[in-house]
């Protein structure tokens, strides 16, 4: 009788030697996660808070506002295509490849149907525990944001408007999610 071949221990770097083909590959503690292109719906979505937050990053000199494809690898176990982030301003020169990009303001995912389970389990663990200090999902289907801080054990969610305030001395941005949810398609 045959042993059983051991499971593959997929990496960054084998990740990112796959071919382009229009998929998002991502590597969640060692186990490859492929995507489809997004629908128009998400991508929607992502656009419209998208100008939302990046007017809001840019007015408070906190960093840049992006969206994926991005590879942010953690370690070689993990890397990550966030569908909307905020990179800090960091002292000396600006970042210029992916992997000098690790530390994020904030993260969020808009859930498709084959992403959902992901989103809410898999990479919110890994968001949090690489220290990204909030993390929203965007539930299109029940139009409402979770709010995930770093500590908690339970998400905060919204439905009327949610509020980011990534430091003290800033503003406060804040969403009105009746607005932002009657706008999409």
């Amino acid at each position: 009788m045959g042993m059983p071949a051991p499971l593959l221990e997929w990496t960054a770097e084998m990740a990112r030697a796959l071919p382009d083909d229009g998929n998002r590959y991502e590597v969640l503690d060692g186990a490859l996660h492929v995507t489809p292109a997004p629908r128009l719906r998400h991508q929607w979505a992502l656009t419209d808070l998208f100008r939302r937050i990046d007017a809001f990053v840019e007015r408070e000199r906190l960093g840049r506002t992006m969206m994926s494809p991005a590879d942010i690898e953690y370690s070689p176990r993990r890397l990550v295509q966030p569908d909307l982030f905020v990179v800090p301003f960091t002292p000396g020169q600006p970042p210029r490849e992916w992997t000098e990009v690790r530390d994020l303001l904030l993260v969020i995912e808009v859930l498709s149907p084959g992403t959902a389970h992901v989103d809410r389990h898999r990479k919110r663990r890994i968001y949090l525990e690489e220290g990204v200090p909030t993390y929203w999902i965007v539930d299109l289907e029940a139009q409402r944001m979770e709010c995930w801080r770093l500590g908690a054990v339970q998400p905060t969610l919204h439905a009327q408007s949610i509020r980011w305030q990534p430091r003290e001395d800033t503003d406060a941005l804040e969403i009105d999610l009746l607005a932002f949810f009657a706008g999409q398609p």
